[in-house]
């Protein structure tokens, strides 16, 4: 009778074990991501509806809450400076996304040959992106000083005719911070294509180079299409970086020569923060949260019928 007792304990206390396993591995994950996902809907959601709200009122130096409608976005448009800013995050962001995906595509297939030291290599081209923008900045600004940068360093080798004063010409200090830029986030991009590459069965590149095609023709016409859903990641990540950029700029140009350097970034903050005019700056800031949906539907859109049109 008391081992028919027992095994009824048991047989319950392995039924309670087994719903509180159930119940564990249902709400243990919600529990432990709900600080984050609370602090991301307040922090981020948040503060983003109540720039837009603000973008809709006259908000000067201070934030004020009277409705007035999109007087704001008017004056933003009709801005010439806000326009110059969309017109340097232009020649900005194309020669900075192309540098960056054929450089960091070189390198991730210069890599993928498994080279001696590539783990050092590796670490090596991923140690910019470990500096912050500031950092990154001001050496590429004491780089291209004409006083004791690059242009002293040739000088003193003989050459004293050499000139690089593409800091201070308002044409070319824009190229100046693509460098800058490029040269920070290309081992980035390196590393993300050659996990992209080392994901890919070996037996495609057999099989290909048994019907006699050559490394060049193989990567060409069979890895790197292959390889699509991460050019489209790698693509989004730069334009998000690019259309975001403030540090960079800050640390190399503060904007200068003029607003040669300005980018919609720039003129949020300074419209909002140095000028008094946060209704502007937060109009401007939603743009930017526009250009920035406005590269992700389209690649996502682009991503998912890839993906359908595999599979």
């Amino acid at each position: 009778m008391a081992s028919i007792q027992n095994s009824g304990r048991s047989r319950s206390t392995g039924a309670e074990q087994s719903r509180l396993a159930i119940w564990a591995d249902r709400w243990i994950p919600a529990i432990v991501l709900s600080p984050s996902v609370a602090a991301s809907l307040i922090f981020v959601y948040g503060f983003m509806l109540i720039t837009g709200y603000l973008s809709l009122t006259a908000s000067t130096l201070m934030p004020r809450y009277a409705f007035i409608g999109f007087d704001r976005y008017k004056d933003l448009f009709a801005n010439d400076v806000w326009w110059t800013s969309v017109g340097n995050l232009a020649w900005y962001s194309i020669p900075f996304i192309s540098i960056s995906l054929g450089l960091g595509l070189l390198l991730a297939i210069l890599m993928d040959q498994r080279i001696r030291h590539e783990g050092a290599l590796r670490a090596v081209f991923l140690y910019p992106l470990a500096l912050s923008q500031i950092v990154a900045g001001t050496a590429w600004q004491w780089l291209f000083n004409p006083g004791y940068g690059l242009e002293k360093a040739v000088q003193g080798l003989g050459w004293t005719g050499f000139k690089f004063g593409w800091l201070g010409d308002p044409n070319l200090a824009i190229f100046c911070v693509v460098i800058a830029a490029a040269w920070q986030c290309t081992g980035f991009v390196a590393a993300l294509f050659l996990a992209g590459l080392r994901s890919i069965d070996d037996e495609i590149i057999k099989a290909a180079q048994v019907d006699g095609a050559s490394l060049p023709t193989i990567y060409r016409k069979v890895i790197i299409p292959v390889m699509r859903p991460v050019f489209f990641s790698v693509l989004l990540i730069l334009a998000h970086l690019a259309i975001k950029t403030f540090d960079l700029i800050v640390a190399m140009t503060a904007g200068g020569p003029g607003t040669s350097t300005w980018l919609p970034s720039i003129f949020m903050y300074t419209f909002s923060f140095e000028r008094g005019r946060m209704g502007i700056g937060a109009a401007s800031s939603m743009m930017m949260l526009a250009m920035v949906v406005a590269v992700l539907v389209p690649l996502m859109y682009l991503e998912s019928r890839a993906t359908r049109n595999a599979t």
